[in-house]
């Protein structure tokens, strides 16, 4: 009697968890998965996706994000590989970070921005549009890459410089202060 009461209580509890993960769930894209690494003392956890979205289908994994509030669950966004997300910073729209990019601080990366390699952008450092960052780039403070715009092979662009347009920076090339290059 005992164990059968045990069985039936087990299996309740079974149901009500199932019940409140699909809920907690209704309307997410993707979840949190126990995969954690750990990034300038951040924990992160890989994300899982919930549905299919975009090129996304539904249990496909994710790179690296410290919250949910770091991906958005509207639109196509979505952190692929290894690629981590941090520290504030937020990714939404048609947004996709891919490889081993960081992207951290308070940076902020929307419309159909791509993010790479082993790409960082951090600080206040905006990039949308359709924007590439990407092959060991960095772009922080309060930069900005958008319209068309490309930075990629070693470039570093920081302060408060935009890059914008068709413009590709790139090569090692360092662009600072307030410049702003079409």
């Amino acid at each position: 009697m005992k164990s059968s009461i045990k069985s039936i209580n087990e299996q309740c509890l079974i149901a009500i968890k199932e019940k409140t993960t699909a809920k907690d769930n209704a309307g997410k894209k993707y979840e949190l998965t126990d995969e954690t690494v750990f990034v300038d003392g951040h924990k992160l956890y890989r994300i899982r996706a919930l549905k299919d979205f975009g090129n996304i289908k539904a249990g496909d994994l994710g790179g690296f994000v410290e919250s949910e509030l770091a991906l958005s669950h509207e639109g196509n966004c979505w952190v692929y590989e290894d690629a981590k997300v941090f520290e504030g910073a937020l990714v939404w729209g048609n947004a996709q970070v891919y490889g081993d990019a960081k992207i951290s601080d308070s940076a902020r990366i929307y419309e159909n921005a791509k993010i790479g390699g082993y790409a960082d952008v951090y600080g206040k450092a905006k990039v949308y549009g359709n924007a590439k960052v990407e092959r060991f780039a960095a772009v922080f403070g309060n930069a900005q890459v958008y319209a068309d715009a490309i930075v990629n092979d070693y470039a570093i662009v920081g302060d408060n410089a935009k890059i914008r347009g068709q413009a590709k920076v790139g090569g090692h090339l360092i662009i600072g202060g307030a410049a702003t290059i079409d």
